[in-house]
């Protein structure tokens, strides 16, 4: 049976309201009060934790936010091989994926972070950032690493599997589709349980069911993962 490539992106753009907290609650609630304040505190908040337990999707909903109430906003992830400079016209700065940062986006982010906390006009940004690793345990420069631990620090946890199901199960009805519990148990005994690959194999699977015009039964997924 092959591995299928993940490439179809998500159904729906990341938000708080489409956020399953489960364990990370907190986060959450912290999240949405910073980002529908006016005076966001410039203090700095970093959430940890391991692939899929939601910290790229928190910080895409706080952007978000910041958008729709006309706010700019700095980001840089490991895609980002050359960040720009510091633009006082945002109103905050996003640093994903720390762990993987290369000298370069360091570099820029500790730049971000200094000038956005001790910003020249007087007005701080707010610095959100995300990794794999609590910040004293990122392979970073020490500099950059001890600013990331200097506000509040989020643990995220990954969600549990009756967790997991209530996600899938949402997810699925938002998009209008019919996934029994035969099909919830092939997927999460035989592919990985983080939800971004769950999200984009759900995907996949709306998109194989109406191409074909067949329900979604662990047959017809089987079906899409032996296609060549």
């Amino acid at each position: 049976m092959k591995q299928i490539a993940l490439d179809i992106g998500l159904a729906c753009a990341p938000s708080f309201s489409n956020f399953f907290a489960g364990p990370n609650e907190p986060a959450l609630n912290h999240l949405q009060l910073w980002a529908g304040s006016a005076l966001r505190s410039p203090v700095p908040t970093y959430l940890w934790g391991p692939r899929g337990s939601g910290k790229t999707h928190l910080l895409m909903a706080a952007q978000q936010v910041l958008r729709e109430q006309g706010a700019r906003v700095g980001w840089i992830d490991a895609g980002v091989t050359e960040p720009q400079p510091f633009d006082e016209s945002w109103a905050a700065v996003v640093l994903d994926d720390c762990h993987l940062y290369s000298a370069v986006q360091q570099h820029a982010a500790f730049n971000w972070f200094v000038q956005a906390v001790h910003a020249p006009d007087g007005r701080p940004r707010g610095v959100l950032a995300a990794g794999h690793l609590p910040p004293a345990d990122l392979p970073l420069r020490d500099d950059l690493r001890s600013r990331l631990g200097w506000g509040h620090v989020f643990a995220l946890q990954s969600l549990d599997d009756a967790q997991l199901r209530a996600v899938l199960r949402r997810q699925s009805d938002a998009r209008g589709i019919l996934l029994g519990d035969e099909v919830m148990d092939f997927v999460l005994s035989r592919f990985t349980r983080d939800l971004v690959h769950l999200t984009q194999l759900l995907d996949q699977l709306d998109g194989y069911s109406l191409r074909t015009q067949r329900p979604i039964t662990v047959p017809m997924l089987k079906s899409m993962l032996e296609e060549p």
